[in-house]
């Protein structure tokens, strides 16, 4: 995001999305894990900052563009009523901001045609986590939209500590020796967050991150131009 600061008006909607991505990942999470049974009714719904923010995803955030959220666990989704809702617990956050994003990105499309087929149809993600110039109700738009997607859409890569790699292991019948390795040395020692915070850092012109960000997101993008 601080590449958007030449954008103050992007920047500040790229923040907004990152803590409405964290939002509503978490109001996603705890309805889907209540709906299949398997967390109490009793809790809260809302935001948590102390459960539902990790300082490393924030840094990313800061640095690369985009970042996560506090991970998790697999241990904290039982598995006794079968796979398919533990992995549901773990979809629902990515889910719910690509599809916010989209709805966002539609809108703009929609309102701002002009500008939005050219942009549409050009830019990557990345470019838009950097900040585009456009009047300042497109940048708000398309800031939202973009930020929502690339919250989801990093979600899902499937290594701890994001949310694909717990849908990778419940999709599993009986996770393997080498899935907890993974869980080992990218979750219990953290070389997860550091691959990831190196993606995000490196190389300085157009971090690892942005560029899978781009690509993972180019259709989601496309389909609006």
């Amino acid at each position: 995001m601080l590449f958007a600061l030449g954008e103050p008006v992007a920047f500040v909607a790229l923040v907004a999305a990152f803590l409405l991505g964290l939002a509503l990942r978490a109001v996603a999470i705890r309805f889907t894990a209540r709906t299949v049974g398997l967390a109490e009714r009793r809790g809260s719904l809302r935001l948590s900052p102390r459960e539902d923010i990790d300082p490393f995803g924030a840094v990313s955030a800061a640095v690369g563009g985009m970042g996560w959220g506090r991970q998790l666990t697999v241990d904290e989704v039982p598995r006794y009523r079968g796979r398919g809702r533990a992995a549901a617990v773990f979809v629902a956050g990515p889910v719910a901001c690509i599809l916010a994003g989209e709805v966002l990105i539609a809108a703009y499309a929609i309102i701002f045609p002009a500008n939005a087929e050219v942009v549409l149809s050009v830019a990557g993600i990345g470019d838009v986590l950097r900040g585009v110039a456009l009047p300042y109700a497109e940048q708000i738009l398309l800031s939202l939209g973009v930020g929502l997607l690339a919250f989801g859409l990093l979600a899902l890569i499937p290594i701890p500590p994001l949310d694909g790699f717990g849908i990778l292991w419940f999709a599993l019948r009986r996770p393997g020796p080498s899935m907890n390795w993974m869980r080992l040395w990218f979750e219990d020692k953290n070389i997860g967050v550091l691959i990831l915070l190196i993606c995000a850092f490196f190389p300085l012109g157009l971090p690892i991150l942005l560029m899978i960000l781009n690509i993972l997101g180019a259709l989601f993008l496309r389909v609006w131009a």
